[in-house]
């Protein structure tokens, strides 16, 4: 990889200058207890999680590291060490680091495929593999490179291991390593939690990267030779804390599962919480009467039933057959029969029909998207809307578990479209409602 050679002074400055990574908050390791960290190269593992591995490791869990490449082509223009050979140098250096890392004998796993050139279909069957390893714990966990890291082999390795891990639910965290590079603070990703440090961890770090050899220091005084990381790159990785991306499950796994552990995970149907939340929504709607209703997030169907009241037709759309089982018997009982529903998990499954609406509702949902995601559906639910139409939000205002967004994060985004205006808005402790209509295309 290559870095340039800006100094960013020193790790507790460069640190300070990131004020936003202080807030977010800390991802909880309690109680993992088996975790599977994939590395595109030799380093990747350290840089972005040695601290992280040495902790779990400390704390008890079984981690095992599994690295896609051997990382042959770091140095393509070196006279002094061919492809093969810096391959066998940099499989002895991460089998020492990992192993400071982890106090364990248990050497890293080697998928030895080419460096620069990884697929998703060499990536699946392994992936899949060490996934089925991770899963006997009671408590996994796994982390990859991040989707958007702007190397290649980094983010075709993290979008087949979070693809795996959504569904399977396992819970997924990404770190980022170029990222460091390039980016900035004003460029952080959304979603971020972060894993401090103590001193042990640190310095356990920082011996284990002392074992890429390849990589910290210069192959030679030869050109092609020149050091990769040295300390203005180590710089960044020196921090107090290590910062991760959570990505998103998948919506349809984690729901069938949470819908058939129990008839009414989210109490909708006994909570004075829920069922005030939908009284207030239906009160605040702008209009008596909806001709067409597409409603996000349906679950059991107890909003859908009452909009349904108020609509000539509904679409309710859900990522879980399980939930939509229940609110076809909900809606078969109450005898509404203007109601369509829809598995589609959102938005990769929106459909070009779903236009012409003037009610789109999304409740409680936004947060279950990645924040590419939100930006995504939220797009879509803006040009299905008729221009006299209304686009509802209603979201938790608390933290969200494992999840890359929270409620505000969900209206934040909504409220700097400038397409839309607000026409209601209301927030008390415990939940946010919005209504937005369209700006009229002929105002200013």
């Amino acid at each position: 990889m290559t870095f340039d050679h800006r100094d960013p002074g020193t790790p507790e400055e460069d640190w300070a200058r990131c004020g936003a990574l202080h807030r977010a908050p800390e991802l909880d390791l309690a109680g993992v207890d088996r975790a599977v960290v994939f590395a595109a190269h030799p380093d990747d593992e350290t840089l972005g999680a040695g601290g992280t591995v040495h902790r779990l490791a400390r704390q008890g869990a079984e981690v095992r590291v599994v690295v896609a490449t051997l990382g042959e082509n770091s140095h393509p223009d070196s006279t002094t060490f061919t492809p093969d050979e810096l391959a066998r140098l940099r499989h002895e250096e991460l089998a020492a680091a990992v192993r400071t890392l982890t106090g364990q004998h248990t050497p890293p796993v080697y998928l030895s495929l080419t460096d620069g050139g990884l697929t998703e279909e060499q990536l699946q069957a392994p992936v899949a593999e060490h996934l089925a390893w991770a899963e006997q714990g009671e408590k996994p966990l796994v982390v990859c490179t991040w989707e958007r890291d702007g190397h290649t082999d980094h983010e075709v390795l993290a979008r087949t291991v979070t693809r795996a891990a959504g569904a399977r639910g396992v819970r997924c965290v990404q770190y980022p390593v170029w990222f460091w590079h390039w980016g900035s603070p004003t460029r952080l990703p959304r979603g971020l939690v972060r894993v401090p440090l103590s001193g042990e961890d640190r310095a356990a770090k920082r011996d284990a990267l002392a074992h890429h050899v390849t990589q910290v220091h210069p192959l030679s005084d030869r050109p092609g030779d020149e050091v990769l990381l040295g300390p203005h790159v180590l710089a960044h990785f020196d921090r107090p804390a290590e910062l991760f991306v959570l990505a998103a499950p998948d919506q349809s796994a984690v729901f069938d599962r949470v819908h058939s552990d129990a008839a009414d995970p989210w109490d909708v149907d006994t909570s004075w919480y829920e069922r005030r939340k939908r009284e207030v929504l239906l009160a605040s709607l702008p209009w008596q009467h909806y001709d067409r209703v597409l409603d996000i997030g349906c679950s059991t169907g107890a909003l859908t039933a009452e909009l349904a009241r108020r609509a000539g037709t509904v679409t309710a759309v859900d990522a879980s057959d399980v939930a939509l089982r229940a609110a076809r018997a909900r809606l078969a009982e109450e005898d509404l029969a203007n109601v369509e529903l829809v598995h589609a998990v959102l938005p990769a499954d929106w459909r070009e029909d779903w236009t012409g609406r003037d009610l789109v509702v999304v409740s409680e949902m936004g947060y279950f998207c990645s924040p590419a995601q939100w930006h995504e559906l939220l797009g879509r639910c803006v040009a299905a809307l008729r221009p006299d139409g209304h686009l509802v939000l209603c979201h938790w205002r608390h933290p969200i578990a494992d999840w890359p967004l929270d409620g505000a994060d969900v209206h934040r985004e909504a409220r700097r479209r400038p397409e839309l205006r607000r026409v209601v808005s209301h927030r008390e402790r415990d939940f946010e409602l919005e209504i937005f209509g369209l700006v009229p295309r002929d105002e200013p």
